[in-house]
This record gives C-alpha cells, sequence and structure tokens, in this order.
C-alpha cells in the first residue's frame, strides 16, 4: 500500500469519528491559541514600547536621582526608590549643565511629579500633576491639540494654567471645550491653556494623556515641594550622546556623589524594558505551552483507546497482507493530522483573538511564534502518537482476528 492511500485512509478513519477527533484535538487548539495569542501580546508590548522611544527621537538624555537600574541592569530596589524621594537634584544644577555645555545640549527641561484633586463642575477626579518647565513642548515633542502650552513668563511669575491630557481633559469635561476654562485643583483655580495630543500608553499604570501639567514654579509655590523628578536634555547631535552623557556626569558630579544620581539614554531604558518584557513573552509562551503537553497525552489516550476498537480491522489487513510498518505509519499518520488540524484551528483563534485585542492592547502575531507552536503542536502528535502505532503494528493477525 503507498502512502498516499495510507493518508487517505487515516483522514477518513478521522471524520468517521468526528466528535471523538475534535475532542482529540482540543487540547492542541488551546495549546497553540494560548502560545502564539500570550506571545503575540508579549511581542506587541515590545513593538509599541520601541516605537513610542523611537517617536521621542534618539537624542535625549535624563538625569534622575539615585539609580533606577540597579546593580544587575534590572530596575532598582528598595535603595533607588528612597533615594527618588529625596530633594537631591536642584534647579542649579539643570542650569550649570545648560550654561557648561552650549555646544553638546541644545536644550532642556525639568521635571516634578505630585498628585492633587482635580475638579469642574460637579465632576471631581484623582490626577497625577505633572510639573514642567515650558521648554518641555520642544524637548519631549509634546504638541498641544487644541490652545497653547504655557509660556516661559508664565512659568517664571508662577501663574495658575495648566495643560490637560487629552483623557483627564475628557473625563473632567466631556463634550465642553475646556480651553479657558477653570478647573480647581486642591482648592485652587487653575486656567486652562491647552490640550495635548494623544499619547496613548499606560497599560493599567498612569498614561501621559492622564496626566495635567503645570508650570515647574507653580508647582513649587501652591504645592509646597522643591523635589524634582528629572531632568530631561536634548542633544544637539544623536553622535554627540555618549561625550554629553559625560559632560553632565561631570558638571553635577561637582555637587553630587556618583550614587546620588544616574545619566542615562533611551538605548539604556528601552534595553531594559525590552528584556524585561522579553523574559515576560517567554514566560507567558512556556506556560501557555503546558496546555500542548496536556493536548499530546490527550492525543496518545484516545488513539489508544482507538487501537483497542479498531484490533479486528488492524488484524484482517495484517491477513490481507499489510506490514507492521504500514500498519505503524497509519496511526503515526492519525495521530499527527490531529495535531496538525487541531494547530491549525489554533493558529486561526489566535490570530482572530489579537485582531480583536488591538482595539485595547497591543498584540503582534509574529512568523517566529506560529511556526515554533505549529512545529511543536506537530511534534507533540507523532511523539505521543508512537506508543499507540507501536501497539497496533504489533498486534499478531490472528489474535486480532479472534478478538471480540
Amino acid at each position: 500500500m503507498k502512502l498516499g492511500a495510507i493518508f487517505i485512509l487515516a483522514i477518513k478513519s478521522i471524520l468517521l469519528n468526528k466528535s471523538r477527533s475534535f475532542l482529540t484535538m482540543l487540547g492542541v487548539i488551546i495549546g497553540v491559541g494560548s502560545v502564539v495569542l500570550l506571545t503575540s501580546i508579549g511581542t506587541g508590548l515590545q513593538a509599541y514600547v520601541t516605537d513610542q522611544f523611537a517617536s521621542l527621537g534618539t537624542n535625549i538624555l535624563y538625569v534622575v536621582p539615585g539609580n533606577p537600574f540597579g546593580e544587575n541592569g534590572g530596575f532598582g530596589g528598595e535603595q533607588s526608590m528612597i533615594q527618588s524621594t529625596k530633594p537631591v537634584l536642584k534647579r542649579r544644577f539643570y542650569n550649570q549643565v545648560i550654561r557648561n555645555n552650549r555646544d553638546l545640549i541644545k536644550d532642556g527641561a525639568v521635571t516634578a511629579v505630585n498628585i492633587a484633586e482635580a475638579k469642574y463642575a460637579k465632576t471631581s477626579k484623582k490626577v497625577t500633576l505633572y510639573a514642567v518647565t515650558s521648554s518641555y513642548e520642544t524637548v519631549y515633542n509634546s504638541k498641544a491639540a487644541k490652545g497653547h502650552w504655557f509660556s516661559s513668563v508664565e512659568e517664571e511669575k508662577a501663574e495658575r494654567v495648566v495643560m490637560l491630557g487629552t483623557k483627564i481633559a475628557e473625563d473632567l469635561f466631556g463634550q465642553v471645550d475646556p480651553i479657558n476654562k477653570t478647573i480647581q485643583l486642591n482648592g485652587q483655580s487653575y486656567n486652562v491653556s491647552g490640550v495635548l495630543e494623544e499619547k496613548g500608553g499606560g497599560f493599567g499604570g498612569p498614561s501621559f494623556d492622564s496626566y495635567v501639567y503645570l508650570p515647574l514654579e507653580t508647582s513649587f509655590k501652591y504645592f509646597d515641594t522643591e523635589l524634582i523628578d528629572s531632568f530631561i536634555f536634548e542633544v544637539r547631535d544623536k553622535d554627540q550622546i555618549k561625550d554629553s552623557k559625560l559632560a553632565i556626569e561631570k558638571t553635577i558630579g561637582k555637587e553630587l556623589k556618583d550614587d546620588e544620581f544616574t545619566v542615562f539614554d533611551q538605548t539604556q531604558l528601552l534595553s531594559t524594558i525590552t528584556s524585561i518584557l522579553g523574559m515576560l513573552t517567554v514566560g507567558l509562551g512556556g506556560i501557555s505551552a503546558i496546555s500542548l503537553l496536556v493536548g499530546g497525552i490527550g492525543i496518545m489516550n484516545i488513539m489508544l483507546v482507538s487501537v483497542t476498537e479498531r484490533t479486528r480491522e488492524i488484524g484482517l489487513r495484517k491477513a490481507l497482507g499489510a506490514t507492521p510498518n504500514l500498519i505503524l505509519a497509519q496511526f503515526l499518520i492519525e495521530a499527527a493530522l490531529l495535531s496538525v488540524i487541531g494547530g491549525l484551528i489554533g493558529l486561526l483563534i489566535a490570530y482572530l483573538g489579537s485582531l480583536a485585542l488591538q482595539a485595547y492592547f497591543p498584540a503582534k502575531v509574529t512568523i517566529g511564534a506560529v511556526i515554533l507552536a505549529f512545529g511543536v503542536s506537530t511534534v507533540v502528535g507523532l511523539v505521543f502518537g508512537v506508543a499507540p502505532a507501536k501497539k497496533a503494528a504489533k498486534l499478531s493477525p490472528i489474535e486480532a482476528l479472534r478478538y471480540e
């Protein structure tokens, strides 16, 4: 009997028991679907983060208190958190960097974070206040969709004026145009000068679209704190990143100890984040791959039952001249087909699932994930199909024909 005939016979056998075949494939369907879908979420997250950093430019340097990356390259622990709550960075350090390195540094901005209760009419909401210098607009490529950014004069005078992220503007004002309206922050009145373009992001945490932006000096004056969160510097040329970093470290190093501040670029931050997301993706894929193992065990169990039920058929085929190798090939092909068909259905479900998720969450199905999941499911079918196939091939034709 030719291999093609065995293949057709295997398909007929699967179609003859549709319900049992589907239940056999179910474990593989779930396994392949979950592996591809979960890895697509992890890959989508990495692509999204990379795109977000790329949109900010490659010539940005950050200065923060302590060491956010820790000793091993990951994000810092308790000591770093404690350091970030101390008033380590001073406005004069920022001014010194700009003044001493005009050949390297094009511009910069200072940022500080606070929390307040925002209120408009009868709507109130707990918000993150992002206090920034007026230069933040150009340095961080943060454009106004409506209205305009506050000016350097308004910042110097500590005017009570704010910019709103798109999300917080919608939450507080709904369909009302917020420009030149007044909101309350901790009971004090602030004029809305503009609304920012949508940034996106957040992933369950605070998003730029949910921030209320106000002048740095206004924050210092009315919120009784001079805790600076970071300095942001725009380097004139991306090829000068290394020299600029050393120059900033040298300038601020005259005022602070090495472990009191860190200068880093987006590449370093992106590398750390993508490394974490990569481990998360592998972890999600590994956990979901367990269901593929369960699916393989299901295939083996059902195929063993199938061998028992088809004992007389096997005996008859052997009596008519079928060799043990042909019987082995038939059952292996059946197991592989069940696994392959289950894998294809799982891939289809994962693809449709990723399309549905893209409206709410970045998900990107990659060729690598598809090949890996589909290849593993096929191998699972073959590996777990060996035992039933061997059992069928070893049956004695005489004993098989006498089986009731």
